[in-house]
């Protein structure tokens, strides 16, 4: 009989954690999932990717119906908001989710404990006992780790740490979730605001800002750099910038937040050019603060087993997912790397794998990325700037077939022109190494890129690979066709 409780303990249960829970219990590992929300699935489930879905989505339609693009195809309606069912029908999407995976959970035998995670070191205050349900005085295994929870003790062999992040707060600012909000507060407004500012045009803000825009609300976005969507291709940031411009959207490019004042039910927010210069004042009824995430490693008790941090708050790991202290693994947004629910997933899998003696497997270099926006944003591996220095080193050069679509049958059809596919091979090899893509579902038409990616594939190989007709992937074909210069329908 082992001497600890669980062959593998995870702390949290987000996207990375709860996948490693089930993968872990399916290779037949007794596995216990530590969460302290009332519900499983961590941010992602809860407050984030799949509740701001259902919003972007929903509000979608209403936009369709009430700027005429209904009509133009002869749908014509009057459109009536109501919030209230609108945020109904998230919330229900969000309790569907949840509690799916509460019935994996039961299904595969992982233990829920509820509560938060604390390591304590198996070397200080004596015998530290095996669980609450065990006695006191049993001595704790050696060769495990002991974590509290909920005032109970458990040990186990392997302890992974997916305890994911939480939104990076901008200094001097105080988010009340009122006039001035957070991701999650932002998912939750009573009313659309007449004016909302948003702090930082990355994927985040740009989404809820794209939510509320379509909505009825003067949505202003402040970001410092000169471009929004920092860390992708400068294509695609400058073509979106386009698009949210056209879609009525402002964007306040180059400049810095320097303060937010609430009085009442309004906020006044104090800008400057982010190189310097005189500074302006801007009112709002609601201020979106959305400069980032942050790692979750505060209150672990890392330091119990002798575990540091790097300057990010990041939690360093080796390939196979391991820490520097044995029997202790990280994945997810608490390690570095993009913070996405579909690599902490890969991750999720990949440290159960290895932890039962397998091979996990996970490419970091090809991990997309989406902007669900309208239309949505997507990428893969390396930009066209990343690229050129990548090869600099070696003499190497990069070739680059653009297509629009415009030029897209399925897009026309569908009046959807917006946007283009991007891709860029090795001059030499002809190797794709990042494809870019902004349509109507970019998401779901990058999930082709990667695939090619991971098979190592060249431009020739995707150009020569028969696409349905008519189709919105359509346009990577003819963009690899461009690479070499065959694009046909342009």
């Amino acid at each position: 009989m082992a001497d600890y409780d669980y062959d593998v303990l995870i702390i949290g249960s987000g996207p990375g954690g709860y996948v490693a829970a089930i993968r872990a219990a399916q290779l037949g590992l007794k596995t216990a999932c530590v969460e302290g929300r009332e519900t499983l699935g961590g941010t992602c489930l809860n407050v984030g990717c799949i509740p701001s879905k259902a919003m972007l989505h929903a509000s979608e339609y209403f936009d369709a119906a009430a700027n005429g693009t209904m009509a133009m195809m002869g749908v014509e309606v009057t459109p009536k908001l109501n919030l209230p069912a609108m945020h109904a029908q998230r919330l229900d999407a969000v309790k569907q989710l949840t509690g799916g995976i509460a019935f994996l959970f039961k299904k595969n035998k992982v233990d829920w404990l509820k509560g938060y995670a604390k390591f304590v070191s198996p070397r200080e205050g004596g015998d530290l006992g095996q669980s609450g349900a065990s006695s006191p005085e049993a001595p704790a295994f050696a060769g495990a780790h002991v974590v509290e929870v909920a005032g109970k003790r458990y040990t186990a062999k392997n302890i992974v740490i997916a305890t994911g992040s939480s939104v990076t707060p901008l200094p001097g600012v105080t988010v009340d979730q009122k006039v001035v909000v957070d991701s999650t507060g932002a998912l939750e407004l009573p009313k659309v605001p007449k004016k909302m500012v948003v702090i930082g045009g990355g994927v985040i803000g740009l989404e809820l800002g794209s939510v509320w825009r379509r909505l009825g609300a003067e949505v202003i976005v402040v970001e410092f750099l000169d471009q929004p969507l920092p860390g992708m291709d400068m294509d695609i940031r400058k073509e979106a910038a386009k698009i949210f411009k056209k879609q009525g959207m402002t964007l306040k490019l180059g400049t810095k937040v320097t303060g937010v004042t609430v009085k009442g039910s309004k906020a006044t927010l104090t800008l400057e050019p982010s190189a310097g210069g005189a500074s302006e004042t801007l009112e709002a009824d609601c201020v979106l603060v959305s400069i980032g995430r942050r790692p979750n490693t505060e209150g672990l008790g890392l330091d119990a087993i002798g575990l540091t941090p790097n300057a990010r708050g990041q939690i360093e790991t080796d390939h196979d997912l391991r820490t520097s202290v044995p029997g202790i693994w990280a994945i997810g947004d608490v390690i570095p790397g993009p913070m996405l629910a579909h690599k902490a997933e890969d991750e999720g899998i990949a440290v159960a794998e290895n932890i039962a003696g397998q091979t996990g497997i996970i490419n970091h270099a090809v991990i997309p990325g989406v902007v669900y926006t309208w239309p949505e944003i997507a990428g893969v591996g390396l930009t066209e700037d990343q690229a050129k220095e990548s090869l600099a080193a070696t003499g190497g050069e990069i070739k680059v077939g653009k297509f629009p679509m415009l030029a897209n049958s399925r897009a026309k059809t569908n009046h959807e022109p917006d946007g283009f596919v991007k891709i860029i091979a090795d001059a030499k090899t002809d190797r794709v190494l990042g494809v870019w893509c902004i349509a109507s579902v970019a998401g779901t038409m990058i999930a082709e890129a990667c695939i090619a990616m991971e098979f190592g594939a060249t431009s020739e190989d995707i150009a020569y690979t028969c696409h349905a007709h008519p189709t919105h992937s359509e346009a990577i074909k003819e963009a690899a066709m461009a690479v070499t210069g065959k694009a046909i329908h342009i």
